[in-house]
């Protein structure tokens, strides 16, 4: 989040003058077009050319300010010559006419403010060079706004008083501009409201992204680290006995390890660059794939998929994909072999998810509970923001049981 920018520096304090070569230097252009027509409307009144060049000339340089490109462009350049660190603006917000507004009211105060300062620091260079030479030279009468005369010798030795106070001046009204220009950078080119809100609507998708990505990792490549471990057992446990079931489970290790290269490929494109040229599309639809490579594992699982599974949302249909995924390698880790029975229904307004499996030992049976590990957590996670509703845990059967409903409405 942008905070305003620090107080000035010693090093920083003369940083004005560079901005005010830049304002006057994007104004030539603007002047050049407002001298020319100005001149050219108001020839036939007294003074009114230059008074028409002034209204042109301020026109022109307050119309860049509604330009998309201004505000970045100012804040760009601010920013390297004053050291601030005013943030990019996002582009809704930067569009916004208030945002415009700033934006005009920044232009036209730096390209015066410019002038002005450049204006003052020729005037005082002058004097103390004019002066200076002068009476270096033996003395002369001058006209500075006024006549001055600059005796030789003695007489005229307060003129590199004067000088010395004029580059005094100079350096002072130089560090007046850049603590001007600074405080209304900040003021006018910081964010704004709308540019706040955006910021901080933009913050927020990407900690969603964050963790939907984390949920994807996590279900992923856990699963396939689950997997390709029990099945490189039975691969070890078979390669002399049955070497076709071996070679069976090495190809779905090699399929598991594929699958999750391709999510793991999208997560790091998303984190590195904000962006996948590809994205995982794993529905419930993709279940028979997954049941068969976790049956190469030599796990019994009786599946039955009833409904018209093709037409779920697909929001909801990747979420159901996952949420089974992650019971089934939770199946896996804690009860190596154990059969497991799945039930997946899509019927009325209601997708119904219901995963069951022994466990080992015995233990006195526990009412389900919403959450478990990292993993029942972005399990719970992921059917909440879908409106639905989520459980885990074991049984009166004393088996354990993972169940989801999740509304196809979002009405339901």
């Amino acid at each position: 989040m942008w905070r305003p920018t620090g107080p000035l520096r010693r090093a920083d304090t003369y940083r004005g003058q560079p901005l005010a070569l830049a304002g006057a230097a994007l104004s030539l252009p603007a002047a050049g077009v407002a001298l020319a027509a100005g001149f050219g409307a108001g020839a036939s009144l007294p003074g009114g050319g230059r008074l028409a060049s002034l209204v042109l000339l301020v026109l022109l340089t307050a119309a860049t300010g509604a330009l998309p490109a201004a505000r970045r462009w100012n804040i760009r350049l601010v920013n390297r010559t004053l050291r601030t660190a005013l943030p990019t603006p996002l582009p809704p917000a930067a569009r916004a006419w208030r945002t415009r507004a700033r934006t005009t009211a920044w232009i036209v105060l730096h390209q015066a403010a410019s002038w002005a300062l450049l204006g003052a620091t020729v005037l005082c260079v002058t004097v103390a060079l004019v002066f200076t030479g002068v009476w270096i030279g033996g003395g002369d009468d001058i006209t500075f706004f006024r006549p001055v005369h600059i005796a030789a010798g003695p007489a005229g030795a307060w003129t590199p008083v004067v000088s010395a106070a004029a580059l005094l001046l100079g350096c002072l009204l130089s560090a007046g501009a850049t603590a001007l220009l600074r405080a209304a950078a900040s003021a006018l080119l910081g964010p704004g409201p709308d540019e706040r809100f955006a910021a901080l609507e933009t913050q927020v998708r990407e900690l969603e992204q964050r963790n939907r990505l984390a949920r994807e990792l996590h279900d992923s490549v856990g699963h396939t680290l689950t997997a390709s471990t029990v099945q490189a057992a039975v691969a070890a446990e078979l390669l002399e006995t049955d070497p076709a079931a071996a070679r069976r489970a090495l190809t779905a290790i090699e399929e598991s390890c594929r699958s999750a290269l391709d999510d793991l490929d999208h997560v790091l494109g998303v984190l590195r660059e904000g962006r996948a040229d590809t994205t995982p599309d794993h529905t419930v639809t993709d279940l028979a794939p997954l049941l068969e490579r976790l049956r190469h594992t030599g796990t019994d699982i009786d599946a039955r998929m009833d409904g018209d599974l093709a037409r779920l949302p697909a929001a909801v249909s990747r979420e159901a994909y996952r949420i089974v995924q992650e019971g089934l390698t939770n199946a896996l880790r804690h009860a190596r072999h154990a059969p497991v029975t799945l039930r997946v229904s899509a019927a009325g307004d209601w997708l119904a998810i219901d995963l069951a499996n022994p466990l080992p030992g015995h233990r006195p049976p526990r009412a389900p509970r919403p959450r478990g590990g990292r993993g029942l957590s972005g399990l719970d996670e992921r059917v909440r923001l879908l409106r639905g509703e989520f459980t885990a845990g074991r049984g009166t059967d004393g088996r354990w049981h993972l169940t989801a409903r999740i509304p196809l409405r979002s009405g339901s």
